[in-house]
C-alpha cells in the first residue's frame, strides 16, 4: 500500500491553530491530523476561515472550490461545524467523493439559539450526514444521539473518542480548595451557573480560575465578569482568559479539583485532561459526561455528578467535597485509579485511520 494510496483531505475551521480560541473540537483536529500523517495517511489540509456554521459567501465558496477542485473517489474528512450548516455545498458532491464528517457537536445543540436558527441548522445537518459516507462522532452517547436523531444507519456511525496526553500527577495546592474549570467561556458551559453555586459556598475556603477563550461569545463573557462582581466574588473567581502549554499546564499542576457545569457535552475532554493529571472532577451528569468520567477499575467513580442546570445541586456538592476529607481522599484515589486506563492519542488516531480504509476500500470496490 502506496501513501498516494491512503490520502485524505481535510477540510478544518479557519481558528484550528489559533491559540487565542482553544477548544476541544480544534485539538482534536489537529491532533488528528497529525496522527493520520505519523500512522501513513498523506494528508492534505484546508482550513477555511468563516462565521461557522452559518458562514458568508465566500467561505462557501471556498468550501466548494475545494471539493470540485478533487478527483472522484478522493476520501475528505470534513469536521462538522465546517460541513453541516452548507449541505448545498457538500451533498452534491457526495456521490463522487468519499465523505467523511466528524461532529463535535450537533448544531442545534449549540445553546442559547432562537428555535428557528435551530431548526434551520438541524435540517442542514440532517441533509450533510445522510450524505456522507461515513460519520464519526466523539463519544458513544454522541453516536447514539446522532443515528436514532437524524435517523441515519448505525453501521455507519463511527465513535472515535478523543485521546489523552500523558502528564505527571499534579501536587494541587493544599488538596481541596483550588478550583479549575478549564472551557471556553460560553452559554454551553455554564459559567454562570458555577458561579452561582460558588456564591453558595462563599463562608468557606476556596479560589476558582476560569481558563478559556473570552472572544466566542464576547457579550456572554462580559455578563459573566459583570456577574461575578454582583455577586462579591472578586479576588475568589479568575477569569483567566485562554491557557495553553506551560500556562494551562500549571493551572491544572495548582489545582486540587476540576469544575465543569455544562448544558450540553457530547464528550468532555477537559474530564479526561483532569484524569490524566489524577484530579478528581465535579460536572454535571449531562449528555456524555458520565461516560467519559467513568469509573476505576474497582467501580469507583472519580468525581462527582450533579443534575445539570442546578447551582444549588452544584453547590451542595462543592460544599460536600470542601467539608469532608474522607471523600477528597475517595475521590483522589479513584481518579489516579482511573488515569491508568485512558486511552491516548495513538487509539483515536488508528480508529480514525480504521473508518477511513472502510471508505477507502468502498473506492477500491467501485
Amino acid at each position: 500500500m502506496t501513501t498516494a494510496e491512503r490520502a485524505v483531505h481535510v477540510v478544518l475551521p479557519g481558528d484550528v491553530d489559533d491559540a487565542a480560541v482553544p477548544s476541544g473540537g480544534n485539538t482534536y483536529d489537529r491532533r488528528a491530523c497529525q496522527g493520520l500523517a505519523e500512522a501513513g495517511w498523506a494528508v492534505r489540509e484546508t482550513a477555511v476561515h468563516g462565521a461557522w456554521p452559518r458562514p458568508g459567501q465566500n467561505a462557501r465558496a471556498r468550501v466548494g472550490r475545494t471539493l470540485a477542485g478533487l478527483a472522484d473517489g478522493e476520501i475528505v474528512l470534513l469536521d462538522g461545524l465546517v460541513a453541516c450548516g452548507i449541505p448545498e455545498v457538500v451533498v452534491p458532491h457526495a456521490r463522487r467523493l468519499r465523505l467523511a464528517v466528524l461532529v463535535h457537536l450537533p448544531l442545534a445543540d449549540e445553546t442559547g439559539l432562537d428555535p428557528a436558527t435551530a431548526a434551520e441548522l438541524d435540517a442542514a445537518e440532517r441533509a450533510t450526514l445522510r450524505a456522507a459516507g461515513a460519520v464519526l462522532s466523539t463519544s458513544p452517547w454522541a453516536g447514539r444521539r446522532l443515528a436514532a436523531h437524524h435517523g441515519l444507519d448505525p453501521g455507519r456511525v463511527h465513535v472515535v473518542p478523543p485521546g489523552t496526553d500523558p502528564a505527571p500527577l499534579t501536587p494541587g495546592t493544599d488538596g481541596a480548595s483550588e478550583l479549575l474549570c478549564v472551557a471556553s467561556v460560553t452559554p454551553r458551559k455554564g459559567q454562570d451557573l458555577l458561579v452561582h453555586a460558588l456564591k453558595e459556598v462563599i463562608d468557606l475556603p476556596w479560589n476558582c480560575v476560569l481558563a478559556g477563550p473570552l472572544r466566542r461569545e464576547a457579550a456572554y463573557a462580559e455578563r459573566l465578569r459583570t456577574l461575578i462582581g454582583d455577586l462579591g466574588l472578586d479576588g475568589r473567581v479568575e477569569l483567566a482568559g485562554p491557557r495553553t502549554a506551560g500556562r494551562l499546564a500549571e493551572s491544572y499542576a495548582a489545582a486540587d479539583l476540576v469544575v465543569l457545569a455544562s448544558r450540553a457535552e457530547t464528550y468532555g475532554m477537559v474530564v479526561t485532561e483532569a484524569l490524566a493529571r489524577g484530579i478528581p472532577v465535579l460536572a454535571t451528569a449531562v449528555d456524555a459526561v458520565p461516560e467519559t468520567l467513568g469509573h476505576a477499575p474497582g467501580g469507583a467513580v472519580p468525581g462527582l455528578l450533579v443534575p445539570p442546570d442546578d447551582p444549588a445541586a452544584f453547590a451542595g456538592a462543592l460544599r460536600r467535597w470542601l467539608g469532608d476529607p474522607g471523600l477528597r481522599d475517595r475521590l483522589r484515589t479513584a481518579a489516579r485509579e482511573r488515569r491508568e486506563a485512558l486511552d491516548g492519542w495513538d487509539v483515536t488516531s488508528r480508529g480514525l485511520g480504521a473508518v477511513l480504509d472502510l471508505l477507502r476500500s468502498r473506492v477500491r470496490a467501485a
